[in-house]
């Protein structure tokens, strides 16, 4: 297929035409409004004029009328015009008694017909109850001329006269109702913009927040099990050089899962690389047993009980590995020594499931710490799916705390 050249484009509509000149031409007058005006004006001031030099006497009832009161009658239905804009009513009670003058001497100068066009001003910018009286201003030109001179019907001299003001007024109702309807979509189109932007900034403190409380889980974690491999290859080191050995890779290999987890969640903000951060899977069940071999190797002992087949979707899994996580996290700070830990998971029927985290330790676990992300992050991961969580000590005479989370089964589509 051969390429489109300038040639073979159809030519522009005419209306496109029409419309971008009117644009153009609007614009220049928001810009210089006076100066628009004053063009405007001079205009027809200069087509009075020419009308005063000889044309007038085509169209007149008297001939005799002087010189300068022809003058002054061209001036006066002309010049005022300058003013139409933001005294409409002003300009045409002005204008009337010229008409009125025109009417009654038989000149019929042609710049009569220029009342039209603030009929036409009035009824664009004013409240359309002033057009009876704006009207009748109009008319009464005619209704003199008709009564003083008595040339050709009443039909023809009112007529034509109250329907060329209809005209002028049905063009300035026209034209400002299709104003106020631009205006009004251009300003549906601001609040439309708005809302955008407000659901966008929405969107945003969201991720933020969903990215604090990842961060917040993966390094919270991960630093506890580094303390806790830390603490106990020091105490390793003077007895068993090989369990410090072995403690420092289990660091380096808990750090590497860290850096790796944080550069994964990282990568989110980055627009060049959101696509394959998007394809790395979150964490799940089948994560679990990784997760609690590195609590493990910090020194925590932990027991786990299953019951029933997990078959939860993805958002699901990452909720119960999240909050075994941050869990088992609080366990390793505030736990103390020789603590242990139990875990019961309890899968039910469409995607409902039960999670028991109890500890042994001291009971000593902060209900809501100052600025922390612990408690409420996991909340807020089980609010999503309508579920409950329970944090606080173990009841009496048994020592520890208890974490304890129950999402509902899902709700059908």
């Amino acid at each position: 297929m051969d390429p489109v050249t300038t040639e073979d484009r159809a030519p522009e509509p005419l209306t496109e035409y029409a419309h971008r000149l009117t644009r153009r031409v609007r614009a220049f007058d928001r810009r210089h409004p006076l100066l628009w005006d004053l063009h405007f004006t001079g205009f027809w001031v200069t087509a009075a004029l020419v009308d005063y030099a000889g044309g007038w006497k085509h169209n007149a009832h008297n001939l005799d009328v002087p010189g300068w009161l022809l003058l002054a009658l061209s001036l006066g239905l002309s010049l005022p015009l300058l003013w139409r804009r933001t005294h409409p009513g002003a300009v045409l009670a002005v204008m009337a008694p010229f008409a009125l003058v025109n009417a009654w001497t038989g000149a019929a100068l042609q710049a009569a017909l220029l009342q039209l066009v603030l009929v036409y001003h009035l009824a664009l910018r004013r409240a359309l109850r002033h057009l009876w009286w704006a009207t009748a201003l109009v008319i009464a030109p005619a209704v003199v001329s008709a009564l003083r001179h008595g040339e050709g019907s009443w039909d023809q001299q009112i007529g034509s006269q109250l329907m060329s003001t209809t005209v002028a007024a049905l063009i300035g109702v026209t034209v400002r109702t299709r104003r106020n309807y631009t205006e009004a979509l251009e300003d549906r189109a601001r609040r439309l913009e708005r809302e955008r932007d407000q659901q966008a900034r929405l969107a945003t403190a969201a991720e933020r927040a969903r990215i604090a409380r990842e961060m917040h889980d993966i390094i919270g974690h991960n630093l506890s099990v580094i303390t806790g491999l830390a603490d106990g290859g020091r105490y390793a080191a003077a007895k068993s050089p090989e369990r410090a050995a072995q403690a420092l890779d289990a660091i380096a290999t808990t750090s590497r899962q860290a850096l790796t987890e944080l550069r994964r969640l990282l990568d989110v903000l980055g627009e060049e690389e959101k696509q394959q951060a998007d394809l790395t899977p979150q964490p799940g069940l089948t994560d679990l047993d990784q997760l609690l071999d590195g609590v493990r190797s910090a020194g925590l002992t932990i027991h786990t009980t299953t019951h029933g087949s997990p078959t939860l979707p993805a958002g699901r899994q990452l909720t119960v590995y999240r909050v075994i996580q941050e869990a088992l996290t609080n366990t390793l700070k505030h736990g103390g020594p020789d603590t242990t830990a139990e875990i019961e998971l309890s899968y039910e029927e469409r995607g409902a499931v039960t999670v028991t985290i109890t500890d042994t330790g001291d009971g000593s676990h902060p209900q809501s710490p100052a600025g922390g992300r612990g408690l409420p992050g996991m909340r807020e991961r089980t609010a999503l799916y309508g579920g409950t969580l329970e944090a606080g000590p173990r009841p009496h005479p048994e020592r520890g705390w208890r974490v304890r989370l129950h999402l509902p089964e899902e709700n059908p589509q």
